[in-house]
């Protein structure tokens, strides 16, 4: 007898049905069915708001990082470099 022999997926359901009853068993699959649901609903929304975000747009979490040394490696320190 294979796990995908159709007499064992009968037993096993008919015994997860008496162990748990019907009304447990749809109540899980109602609980399964909601949380796929809010999944589905929460990546829809991450994308329209990575779709709205424009590419010029500062990013709303601040680094706390100190900022990078906007002079040049080859000019003076701390001065520009005017040609």
């Amino acid at each position: 007898m294979g796990v995908d022999s159709l007499w064992h997926w009968i037993i096993v359901i008919v015994v997860v049905l008496l162990l748990f009853g019907r009304g447990r068993v749809s109540e899980l699959m109602g609980d399964v069915a909601r949380g796929i649901k809010e999944f589905k609903r929460a990546m829809s929304d991450e994308e329209d708001h990575v779709r709205n975000a424009s590419p010029n747009s500062e990013p709303t979490e601040k680094n706390d990082e100190a900022p990078a040394p906007t002079s040049s490696r080859l000019g003076a320190p701390g001065g520009d470099q005017t040609s």
